[in-house]
């Protein structure tokens, strides 16, 4: 339902609960207070006149573990995965604790499924480059604005480019707009 524009009251005209339904009640039930069902949720515009409640989430995977693979892949344990409902956008968040064997780069980025498929991308994460046994603890925030509005599903993927990537404490977070 849309939020409609009041009609323009006239003297002596008589207002019928059908106009009472539709420029009061319906549209009492467009304002965020009516719409808000989740605690901490918040507002974005879905189309004009109109807005959606979206609830943001989080999920992290806290053990240390590996990957020698030169393209994205799971780990062990996979992602850590958010599900949210989002519009055509989103901000993401991914921070971890990354290290390499060697003199290559480990990186930790993530891939969208669900309504949008969005492959993982190096431009999309966080990374070590170098020297072996110098980690990091690196965040990195992408605002998306490609998503097709729905459901997504945001896991995070993990690559090196030589030797051995160690990754822990890995978090993403997902603020749908």
């Amino acid at each position: 339902m849309a939020w409609s524009a009041p009609m323009t009251a006239v003297a002596s005209s008589v207002f019928t609960a059908a106009q009472f339904n539709t420029f009061l009640r319906d549209n009492l039930n467009e304002t965020a207070p009516a719409k808000a069902t989740t605690a901490g949720g918040h507002f974005a515009v879905s189309d004009t006149n109109e807005i959606s409640e979206r609830v943001s989430a989080t999920a992290s995977v806290l053990m240390s573990e590996t990957t020698t693979s030169t393209s994205y892949t799971d780990l062990a344990t996979v992602g850590p995965t958010v599900t949210v409902e989002t519009g055509p956008a989103a901000l993401v968040a991914v921070h971890g604790a990354i290290d390499n064997s060697g003199a290559g780069s480990s990186r930790m980025s993530y891939a969208v499924s669900g309504v949008s498929t969005i492959a993982e991308a190096d431009n999309r994460g966080i990374g070590v480059y170098g020297v072996a046994g110098a980690g990091i603890v690196a965040s990195a925030v992408v605002l998306h604005t490609d998503l097709t509005p729905g459901i997504n599903t945001f896991t995070a993927k993990y690559r090196v480019a030589s030797g051995t990537g160690t990754f822990n404490s890995r978090r993403i977070v997902v603020f749908p707009l």
